[in-house]
This record gives C-alpha cells, sequence and structure tokens, in this order.
C-alpha cells in the first residue's frame, strides 16, 4: 500500500487496510507510525491512557482531549522537523461508557490534528476502527452461532407479466456501512 493513494491529511476509517501495511508504507516514507489497539478500553479515560501508554506521551500528560490535542502537535512540532504520521487506533469502543458522542470527539481531535499539521504541510494520516459493542450476557461474536427460531415467510405476491416488480425496491433494508456497529447489533 502506498501513502499516495490516500490523502495527505485524513482521518478515515482504516476499511481495507491492513494495519501491517500502513506501517510498512509508513517505514518506507520515513514517516512515524503510532498505533494504539483500544479493546480493552471501556471509558474515555482507558481510551486516553491507552493511546498515551501506546504513543509514549510525557509522564505529564492530563488525560483529556485538550492535553492530546497539545501533545500530538505543539508538543511534536517544537522537538524539530517532522516528516509526517500515519496513526492507528484499532478498536475504539462502542459500549454505553463510551458512546458515539465521545467517539465523535476522540475523532475530533485527530481531524483537528490532521488541520494543524496539514497548514505545515506535514501529511497526517488517521485510520480508526470501532469495536463491536458487547452486552453482559454474551457478546455479538458468541450469538453469531445461535440458531434463532426460523420465522414465517409470507407468500410472495404475484409478478405481473407485462410490467414491473411490485417488491422491487419496496421494504428493502437500508444500506449501512460495514463499520456501523448499530446494523451488526440490531441484526444479532
Amino acid at each position: 500500500m502506498q501513502l499516495q493513494t490516500v490523502r495527505p491529511n485524513i482521518v478515515q476509517a482504516i476499511r481495507a487496510y491492513r494495519v501491517d501495511d500502513l506501517m510498512q508504507a509508513a517505514e518506507a516514507a520515513g514517516q512515524h507510525f503510532l498505533y494504539a489497539n483500544l479493546s480493552e478500553s471501556q471509558s474515555k479515560q482507558d481510551v486516553l491512557e491507552k493511546i498515551a501508554e501506546s504513543f509514549l506521551f510525557p509522564a505529564h500528560f492530563g488525560k483529556n482531549l485538550d492535553a492530546l490535542f497539545d501533545c500530538m502537535t505543539d508538543l511534536v512540532h517544537r522537538s524539530g522537523v517532522q516528516p509526517g504520521f500515519v496513526v492507528v487506533l484499532e478498536q475504539i469502543p462502542d459500549n454505553p461508557r463510551f458512546d458515539r458522542e465521545a467517539r465523535e470527539q476522540l475523532l475530533d481531535v485527530f481531524r483537528d490534528t490532521a488541520d494543524y499539521w496539514a497548514e505545515r504541510r506535514i501529511p497526517f494520516r488517521c485510520f480508526y476502527s470501532f469495536a463491536v459493542a458487547r452486552t453482559a450476557d454474551a457478546s455479538a461474536w458468541d450469538r453469531v452461532n445461535e440458531v434463532a427460531p426460523a420465522a414465517e415467510k409470507p407468500a410472495p405476491k404475484p409478478v405481473p407479466k407485462n410490467g414491473p416488480n411490485p417488491n422491487f425496491g419496496m421494504n428493502m433494508p437500508m444500506m449501512s456501512s460495514a463499520f456501523d456497529t448499530a446494523m451488526w447489533l440490531n441484526a444479532a
């Protein structure tokens, strides 16, 4: 994977990119590679602590979003010329203690960081993925192998010989991203 195919200052879902490929691309481009696996994090505090630990932030890191922005921008900028950054935030939590609003606030910090580095003409690419929310009794992965009771299927409507299919486009499920965890939970 070459970084030239990805905008130089962006925050985006990891999608088809593999972490190893991103790491190799960052190394080949001479850029910093920062990785944090947040799968064990449950709260905002846990997420910030894991990022600080993974990115080797200084001990005085304040463990809040403003301090995160400062560590990702001013602190690094003052340390000298930077070649660029490839950041991976894997398995951002999806639970009541770290809800959609908290995730968006976290990603906004990285978007602001991308803008900061864009003003200085330094590439900053951040890739992220979301964890699948778990319930108290079983995770979504545990429920995959459960056998659901067969539902009664209504008889299909007759299709007229000449004319459009009345079922086409009607009662179709809404399309959604594979990374929209709400879709997966509703389907489970």
